[in-house]
């Protein structure tokens, strides 16, 4: 078995959904699914690309509602390249007879290759070869080539290249009745003989995108004459180019492209940047190589080496891939955030949710830089953020569940139900623990990078506005003295309103209140780390004041967490008052109920009205802190509440859960990991496969699950190894799994490389050549001081 290639050796039209989201190639900058050159949009195929944070908004009326959303927009299809053979048909794998069909994603050097054997009805026999990149080093250009050999004939070929602006947002079958339209073609046309240009433009964003394709043949590396028509179209521009062709003797095409758009760095007209990319001349083979490099150096950085007896290295590479697809150092600087669904697909419309919270920790630990200007994706729409609390009657800053452009609140108020086919209200937008994810991101980031300047210039504004916001939306009630948050929703997202109830909302979720709580808490910890007048600047800018300061102190001892008689956690108060659920009765009749929510309300029920979660949101606490650091708070907060309760709580929780996100295993996998490390491996290959297999039976092909995929390699960097950050030490604890025989791994740890390798009776730690201060690891309970060219070897017992 390769642990570099994902391979495909069929072809299957309902598997190549799913196929082509999982080998999307992208640079950090676009992404362009593996659908097929030669078709455009089908049932089967769709040649997505996409910009990243490349949204535009539109209005659509649904049930007499007129209603705007910001979609991730699908720009004009670069791929198309298709051929035929004298006057027959244009090549289509659905008209001909397939005698071998070879799909690979070459992990390692960032190429989607194709081996394709067919016959037509001709009984002509015919080889097709392609590779595709997209790519790493240069990150406004993207190659195709093919390798065309007649098998049994001879004769003339027009091969097809074509810029096609005929495109529509319909990767998501859900959001179809919605307007798709989103971009003006302005111009099509050629500026030589061989290359073909399409320019185009948002509707109401405005993003201006110009795309130059150039494509030659060749026979033995030397290119061949050919005779070539162009025409132009409204919406696209195609160039048919003929040959001619000899029994067993290849001839090669290449169509190399260039994207630029006027979000840009120092450009002016995009149209005139990639007309002169392809006019350069470039050789695909040296772009291609240039492309492998970086990829290399990528891999050299992200080492995450695991030896097990399966091919679970192989997926976690797969999933490692597409964390620098979506966002690498190409990024940097860009105004992007980490979305969600990866830049794979439209599926969420390609907003920014939480689930950087599960994406940071990895790209803490290899590329802090890339780190900190995600984050300040979240402080330039602090401003809006701060407009948002005010307009809700709050101070600080509320930031949105769903961000897109320019951070305002971009979740749906209806979404439709394909069970069903109904719309529903969608109240899923109260969920403000968002507010508590971001600082716990930059604190994070402050953790592993002790990067001072960030945090003192940016990171503290945004965790001092969500502190003031978490003061300002939490209520004293006075019968119980205690402070409460309402009218929110949690993580879980099955419950958003108490049955019976008009009103959206659910009073004290335990993960909300909690975190607040440590917002609170680390903002009063801003004040030992920064001097008197940097305090008075932020006191300033921020608006807080001394009066603040002495509610969050009091807040942080006197927050309300619902609890049951037994020591449960309730997931909010009034959960435990809910009905069972008959899970043996779901399970029958529709065996893996993920998406219970939606067979609910196929049969006008709703999951409000039962003690059943789609991702327990309170065990998220024994995800993000740890078991010390959750009893001091709760100790803190007046509550008995040991880490011997934490056991139970999984238990109860585990029973009532359906997993409906791909979240939600990788979560019961982390926090299993002490107490049943085979029961935790278990559920982690679960968790490992959810994309590639589609466990949710449709979601992946509509774009990837970045937050769940970057978990399960989270697993292995910080789960399994015990690895911690806190009180400026990093903590090493490794309990591996039996079947996790090793792993290595590199680390960037303030301004550190690091490599790790643990097995099951010791840890080897080396430090790289740097120029970083020396730092301190706790290694089980034992502290040691290490520096640069430091190697130590530890018995774990």
């Amino acid at each position: 078995m390769n642990d570099w290639v994902i391979e495909y050796t069929d072809w299957d039209p309902a598997k190549h959904p799913l196929r082509e989201a999982l080998c999307t190639l992208g640079n950090g900058y676009f992404a362009t699914r593996g659908a097929m050159e030669e078709k455009s949009a089908t049932g089967h195929n769709y040649p997505g690309t996409y910009l990243a944070c490349g949204y535009n908004r539109a209005v659509s009326t649904v049930k007499d509602r007129k209603i705007e959303n910001e979609d991730l927009v699908n720009w004009p299809n670069w791929l198309y390249l298709t051929f035929r053979i004298g006057a027959s048909g244009w090549f289509d794998l659905d008209k001909v007879e397939i005698l071998g069909h070879v799909v690979r994603l070459h992990l390692k050097e960032g190429i989607l290759e194709r081996n394709i054997r067919f016959r037509d009805r001709q009984k002509r026999e015919t080889t097709l070869i392609t590779r595709r990149f997209v790519s790493m080093n240069d990150i406004h250009l993207a190659g195709i080539e093919w390798t065309l050999i007649p098998e049994n004939w001879e004769g003339e070929v027009t091969v097809r290249s074509a810029l096609n602006g005929n495109v529509k947002n319909q990767g998501v079958r859900r959001y179809r009745e919605l307007n798709s339209n989103h971009l003006d073609i302005i111009e099509t046309g050629k500026t030589d003989k061989n290359s073909i240009y399409l320019i185009c433009q948002t509707k109401q964003s405005k993003i201006m995108m110009a795309q130059a394709a150039t494509t030659k043949v060749f026979h033995d590396n030397h290119q061949m004459r050919d005779q070539r028509e162009t025409k132009t179209e409204a919406r696209s521009v195609r160039q048919d180019i003929t040959i001619k062709c000899t029994k067993h003797r290849p001839v090669r095409i290449e169509k190399l492209v260039s994207i630029y758009t006027s979000k840009d760095f120092a450009i002016s007209d995009p149209y005139n940047d990639a007309m002169r990319k392809v006019s350069l001349n470039i050789n695909f083979t040296k772009a291609l190589n240039q492309h492998k490099r970086i990829w290399e150096q990528i891999w050299s950085r992200s080492k995450i080496e695991i030896d097990t007896d399966n091919d679970e290295l192989l997926i976690l590479r797969l999933h490692i891939f597409h964390l620098h697809q979506t966002v690498s150092h190409n990024s940097i600087g860009y105004d992007i955030g980490v979305p969600s669904r990866g830049w794979h697909g439209e599926a969420y419309r390609g907003h920014i949710f939480w689930d950087e919270l599960y994406i940071f920790p990895y790209i803490n630990l290899h590329m802090p830089e890339l780190a900190r200007s995600l984050l300040m994706y979240r402080y330039r729409r602090l401003p809006r953020a701060r407009l948002m609390a005010e307009e809700s009657g709050y101070k600080g800053a509320m930031f949105p569940w769903q961000s897109g452009s320019n951070g305002r609140e971009e979740s749906q108020v209806i979404h439709l139900n394909p069970a069903s086919g109904r719309w529903i209200p969608d109240n899923t937008l109260l969920q403000r623990h968002i507010n508590a994810a971001i600082p716990f991101n930059v604190w994070q980031y402050y953790q592993s990078t002790k990067d001072m300047e960030f945090l003192a210039g940016y990171g503290a504004e945004i965790i001092l506005n969500t502190a003031l916001f978490w003061s300002s939306i939490a209520i004293y009630n006075q019968e119980r003295d205690r402070y409460e948050i309402r009218g929110v929703v949690g993580p879980d997202e099955y419950h958003t309103r108490y049955p019976g109830s008009d009103k959206p909302g659910l009073n004290n979720n335990a993960y909300t209140n909690f975190m607040a709580v440590w917002v609170m808490q680390c903002a009063l910890n801003l004040v030992k780390i920064f001097d008197k007048k940097r305090i008075e600047e932020l006191a300033q800018k921020v608006g807080f004041t001394e009066k603040d300061f002495e509610l969050w102190k009091d807040l942080i001892t006197k927050m309300y967490i619902p609890f049951d008689d037994d020591g449960i956690i309730m997931q909010f108060e009034g959960f435990g008052e809910l009905k069972p659920l008959d899970w043996g009765k779901y399970h029958k009749e529709h065996g893996d109920v993920m998406r219970l929510d939606r067979i609910l309300e196929q049969e006008n029920d709703s999951p409000n009205n039962y003690k059943a979660c789609k991702q327990a949101d309170v065990l998220m606490l024994f995800y993000l802190l740890s078991s010390d650091r959750l009893v001091k708070i709760f100790q803190q907060l007046g509550y008995d509440f040991e880490a011997h309760n934490i056991p139970k709580n999984i238990k109860y929780y585990r029973e009532i859960t359906s997993h409906g996100s791909t979240l939600s295993q990788m979560i019961f996998s982390w926090i299993i990991a002490r107490s049943d490390r085979e029961g935790s491996w278990s559920i982690f290959k679960k968790a490992l496969m959810s994309d590639f297999n589609d466990v949710q039976g449709g979601t992946t092909p509509e774009g990837i699950h970045l937050g769940a995929m970057a978990g399960t390699v989270d697993l292995i960097q910080r789960c399994y190894t015990g690895l911690e950050i806190r009180d400026d030490v990093l903590f090493l604890n490794p309990r591996l799994p039996r079947e996790l025989n090793e792993v290595n791994l590199h680390i960037r740890y303030r301004s550190h490389w690091i490599k790790l390798k643990i097995n099951h009776r010791k840890l080897w730690i080396e430090f790289d050549r740097g120029w970083a201060e020396p730092v301190e690891i706790n290694i089980k309970g034992h502290t040691r001081r290490f520096e640069t060219d430091d190697i130590a070897e530890i018995d774990l017992g």
